[in-house]
C-alpha cells in the first residue's frame, strides 16, 4: 500500500465520533469559526467578492445573504467572510487556518445532501482537520518560509478529505480527491496584510469542494499525490518534507484535541499574541504608561516573525501583520479591539510609538516551526529614566469563553443569532444543521 492509499484509507475508515473530546473540540470549532465569519461578512472586500460572482440560486446557504446560491460561490463567500478578520482559528500543525476552510466547504455541501447531518458534518470536520494538520507536519517548515500560505496550499487537500468523508467515498475515489485538490494548491505570503489573504481560505475551500465532487463524478487524476518524485511532499516540501509524519499518530490523539485549535483573543497574526501578552502582562504589572517609554526590543526565535512583514503599516488591515503596531495597541491603548485592524488608516500615535520598536532573534533557540514550543517572545521596554521591565511568553493565552467571543462579534446582529452557541453545543440531527444554517441568512453583512 502506497502513502497515499494508506492516508486516503485512514479517511475512509476513521471513526472520530468514538472520541467525546474530539467531538466537543469540533463544536467548539464551529463556534469560533462561526464567531469571525458573521462580522466578517460585513467586510468592505467581502461585498467586492460577492458582486463579481454569479447570482445564480442554488442549494447553498451564504452568511450575509438573503438568498441561497450554488455549492462552489457559497464555499468561496463563507471561506472569505471566515478569514476577513483574521479573527479564526489557527493550528500549530497546519501552520494556518483550518477551520475556515473546511466549514465552508461542508456546510455548502452539506446543503446540497438531504442524509447530512450536524453529526456527520462534525465527523467530517475532526476528519479535514486530521488530514490537513497531517500533512502539514509532513511537508515541514521550509514550504511556509519560502513564501507560500500553508492556509490556501494544505487547505485544498484538508477540504477535499473533509468532503469525501461527507460524501462518504471510498479509500480509492479519496486518494484521487486529494490528488486533483493538490493540483490546485497554491497561495503566497506576499498577499498577507491586503485583501486577497482572506481570499486564501475561501479559494482553498472551494478547491477542496470542487476536488471531492470530481472524484465522485468519476474525473481521474494522476495516482500517488503524497509520496510521487513530483508530488505534493516532493514539490512544495523543498527538501524538508518527512512523508512519514503524514500516517504518524493517526488519530492518536486527533489533532484537533491535541495540540488542538487555537481560538484567538485579538483579530490579527498569531505570531505577534506572544509579543502581545507580554506587553498587556507589563503594561498592567509596572503601571506603564506609553509616555514614559523611550524604546521597546522584542525578541523572537529564528524565523519566529517570518510572517510579520509589515513594520510601519497604513492601515489596520496591514497592522495585523506588524508587531512594532500590536505592540503600540498594547502600550498605548492597553487593549487590542477589532476596530484597530480594519481597512481604515493606521493611528498616527500608533505608527509613532511604533518607530520605538526593535526586533532581534535569539540565535541560540530552536528555529520556529510547527512545534508551539519552538514559539516565543521576550519583550524588553526601556523608560526614559534609565529603568528596564522585560516579560517572557511562551504559550498562548486563548479566547477560552467562545459564547463570550461570539456574543461580542455579535453583538450588532439580530437577536435571533444569541441562539447560535447552545444550537452549536448540542446539534446533532438534520434538523439542527438547516436550523443552523438558516440563520446564515440573518447575518448583516
Amino acid at each position: 500500500m502506497t502513502l497515499s492509499q494508506d492516508f486516503a484509507r485512514r479517511i475512509a475508515n476513521a471513526r472520530p465520533l468514538e472520541d467525546a473530546a474530539a467531538v466537543q473540540a469540533a463544536r467548539e470549532g464551529v463556534l469560533d469559526f462561526l464567531a469571525a465569519a458573521f462580522p466578517g461578512a460585513a467586510d468592505p472586500a467581502w461585498h467586492k467578492l460577492r458582486g463579481v460572482l454569479p447570482q445564480a440560486d442554488g442549494a447553498a446557504r451564504v452568511i450575509g445573504q438573503a438568498t441561497t446560491a450554488d455549492a462552489a460561490s457559497a464555499t468561496l463567500l463563507n471561506g472569505y467572510a471566515g478569514h476577513a478578520l483574521d479573527f479564526d482559528d489557527v493550528h500549530s500543525s497546519v501552520r494556518g487556518h483550518p477551520g475556515t476552510v473546511l466549514l465552508p466547504a461542508l456546510f455548502a455541501l452539506a446543503d446540497t445532501l438531504p442524509a447530512a447531518s450536524a453529526l456527520g458534518l462534525l465527523d467530517a470536520y475532526i476528519v479535514g482537520v486530521e488530514a490537513m494538520a497531517r500533512l502539514g507536519l509532513a511537508l515541514g517548515s521550509k514550504h511556509y518560509e519560502t513564501g507560500f500560505h500553508n492556509t490556501a496550499t494544505l487547505g485544498p487537500l484538508g477540504a477535499a478529505a473533509a468532503c469525501a468523508r461527507l460524501l462518504k467515498l471510498d479509500a480509492t475515489a479519496t486518494e484521487n480527491a486529494l490528488g486533483l485538490a493538490a493540483t490546485q494548491a497554491g497561495g503566497l505570503r506576499l498577499q498577507f496584510g491586503s485583501e486577497a489573504k482572506p481570499l486564501h481560505a475561501g479559494l482553498a475551500a472551494r478547491a477542496g469542494l470542487f476536488a471531492a465532487q470530481l472524484a465522485r463524478a468519476g474525473l481521474q487524476g494522476a495516482p500517488g499525490v503524497l509520496e510521487a518524485p513530483i508530488g505534493f511532499l516532493d514539490a512544495y516540501g523543498f527538501g524538508a518534507a518527512d512523508a512519514q509524519r503524514a500516517l504518524a499518530d493517526w488519530g492518536a490523539p486527533w489533532q484537533i484535541v491535541t495540540p488542538g485549535l487555537y481560538f484567538k483573543p485579538y483579530a490579527c497574526c498569531t505570531a505577534t499574541h506572544y509579543a502581545a501578552d507580554a506587553a498587556l502582562a507589563l503594561r498592567a504589572e509596572h503601571q506603564l504608561r506609553a509616555d514614559d517609554i523611550a524604546a521597546v526590543r522584542v525578541v523572537f526565535p529564528p524565523a519566529g516573525d517570518t510572517p510579520l512583514t509589515v513594520t510601519d503599516p497604513a492601515t489596520g488591515l496591514e497592522g495585523r501583520f506588524s508587531v512594532e503596531y500590536v505592540l503600540a495597541a498594547a502600550f498605548v491603548d492597553g487593549a487590542l479591539g477589532l476596530s484597530l485592524f480594519d481597512e481604515r488608516p493606521a493611528r498616527e500615535d500608533l505608527r509613532a510609538f511604533g518607530r520605538r520598536v526593535s526586533r532581534a532573534h535569539d540565535e541560540d533557540a530552536p528555529r520556529a516551526s510547527t512545534d508551539p514550543k519552538t514559539r516565543f517572545s521576550t519583550v524588553q521596554v526601556t523608560l526614559h529614566d534609565g529603568r528596564q521591565y522585560t516579560q517572557h511568553v511562551q504559550g498562548l493565552s486563548r479566547a477560552k469563553d467562545l459564547a463570550a467571543k461570539f456574543a461580542d462579534t455579535t453583538q450588532q446582529q439580530p437577536e435571533a443569532l444569541r441562539a447560535v452557541p447552545a444550537l452549536v453545543g448540542r446539534m446533532h440531527s438534520r434538523d439542527d444543521l438547516i436550523q443552523l444554517t438558516a440563520l446564515f441568512s440573518l447575518v448583516q453583512a
